[in-house]
């Protein structure tokens, strides 16, 4: 793929009140995390072409369950939403597009936006994440769990250890850490949609230790297992 921008682009208002959609079923994108995106129907090869020309966003919204059968050109979307840049991209011969691309912040969805291009804009607004002053704390709680499954994990080390870095906010190492362990869509979605950042943490702690229990099981079960993994 093409090298990316080296800045981080501005999410001014003027792009919030105009941004590029791609609306897919069971997507959820976490800021902080990456996804790999495969751009082949015609529509979407021109928000390809618009945004890697452009601003270099979009924002990635998640159908509503059966929203494939709505009739409209609009199927109805869940109203909170992942802005990401396009951190790379690539298209080709055929005129599709492979891109990836990094979650930035939420927003919330106000409305669509008419448009003459083949392709959805929406109109949104940054949300207000909630912080409590002793999330910090549960978040180096968490911080740490999750360094002690991939002390257990160490292919896990290369993808991670950049996102931890980085993540410097209880709230953007709760995205991190959801974008990494947790699988499930329901999941996923109920915790893009968590706007408690506390409430996010406290979900991904049971996760992890969950996680790291299964693993401490499995080297005992191997014979090799330390004493003080279990405790």
């Amino acid at each position: 793929m093409n090298r990316p921008l080296p800045n981080e682009p501005e999410l001014t208002d003027a792009i919030l009140n105009r941004l590029p959609l791609f609306p897919l079923p069971n997507a959820v994108l976490f800021p902080g995390a990456t996804l790999p995106l495969h751009l082949f129907e015609p529509r979407y090869r021109a928000l390809a072409e618009h945004c890697v020309h452009g601003a270099r966003l979009i924002a990635l919204g998640t159908l509503l369950p059966g929203a494939a059968q709505h009739e409209g050109a609009t199927p109805p979307i869940f109203p909170i939403l992942t802005v990401g840049t396009i951190a790379a991209d690539r298209r080709l011969p055929d005129g599709r597009w492979d891109i990836a691309l990094r979650g930035l912040c939420r927003v919330e969805l106000i409305d669509d936006v008419p448009s003459s291009e083949p392709f959805r804009f929406i109109r949104a607004r940054r949300v207000r994440e909630h912080e409590r002053s002793d999330d910090r704390i549960a978040a180096e709680r968490l911080r740490g769990s999750v360094v002690q499954v991939a002390n257990m994990l160490p292919a896990l080390w290369p993808q991670l250890s950049p996102q931890l870095t980085a993540a410097n906010t209880p709230a953007l190492l709760s995205d991190v850490v959801a974008a990494t362990f947790v699988e499930q869509h329901e999941e996923r979605r109920r915790l893009l949609d968590e706007l408690h950042v506390g409430r996010r943490i406290e979900s991904l702690q049971g996760l992890v230790a969950g996680i790291l229990l299964d693993l401490a099981m499995r080297v005992r079960r191997e014979g090799d297992a330390p004493a003080e993994l279990l405790n």
